[in-house]
């Protein structure tokens, strides 16, 4: 039933992509559950994440458009660009220093429930703590606000971290509202995870198995429904509610994991 596993795959990365609670992370758990650990597979991850970012492209298409046409004539393009160049910058060299050391030491089951609930207990802290909100839309957000978010995002390198918590937290510790903070968390994703793709396939390039094409196209299918789905609840859901909510998951899921581990339930 490898459409099954297709379809769960691809739900699991749209559904958790954009919503603090670490795609990376969930995937590792997912493939670890179900004994998926072939590079064929990793290749799959990609392209989704792929699809995954289609999907704000999708849901920003008027805005994105607009920014491209108006970056000769426009201040306030040109700005924006700026600042989603500013916030990717950390995270990219960053990225080309640690990539690889990061993915041999880190991706598994044990070291993601460690950063799921270290992430939480930094969300929590950043929402209990006294802030102003002085940036309250996306076209007041500056350079430098823009570069102290790219140095939080250096953070999602770990995975279990999430880009978009580390994107989030940097943007309450600056300033942003908890939509805008939410918002620019998309938009950073643009360039970082085009990136980021771009240069896993050129790592991931041999040519493609049997049903491999099958399994990318049903996967990526699947991640662009459920990140649309993911990213229009969480503008709605933060209008009235904190984050508080999905750090106490990540403390929970991370605890889980981490106690099932060391009593011996589960064999991550």
């Amino acid at each position: 039933m490898q459409w099954v596993i297709d379809i769960v795959l691809g739900l699991v990365e749209g559904l958790t992509e954009f919503l603090p609670i670490s795609s990376t992370g969930h995937l590792i758990l997912t493939r670890a559950a179900l004994g998926l650990e072939d590079e064929v597979g990793f290749r799959q991850l990609i392209v989704m994440q792929g699809a995954a970012i289609l999907a704000v492209c999708w849901q920003y298409r008027q805005r994105l458009w607009g920014t491209a046409r108006g970056l000769v004539s426009d201040p306030a393009a040109r700005r924006f660009t700026l600042n989603l160049f500013l916030a990717f910058l950390p995270a990219a060299v960053a990225g080309l220093a640690f990539e690889d050391a990061i993915r041999s030491r880190l991706f598994s089951p044990v070291p993601v429930a460690i950063a799921l609930a270290v992430g939480g207990l930094l969300i929590l802290w950043a929402e209990k703590r006294p802030h102003v909100e002085r940036v309250k839309s996306i076209d007041e957000v500056g350079p430098l606000d823009a570069l102290r978010i790219g140095a939080f995002q250096m953070l999602a390198l770990v995975p279990g971290t999430s880009r978009s918590a580390a994107t989030i937290l940097g943007g309450l510790l600056t300033g942003l509202d908890r939509r805008t903070a939410a918002e620019f968390s998309f938009f950073v994703a643009i360039p970082v995870m085009f990136a980021a793709t771009g240069y896993k396939l050129l790592d991931a390039r041999e040519p493609f198995a049997p049903g491999e094409a099958t399994s990318l196209l049903v996967s990526s299918v699947a991640a662009f429904v459920a990140a649309l789905l993911a990213i229009r609840f969480l503008l709605r859901f933060v209008a009235k509610h904190s984050f508080a909510g999905f750090a106490y998951y990540r403390i929970a899921l991370g605890g889980l994991i981490l106690v099932s581990w060391q009593l011996g339930w589960v064999r991550w």
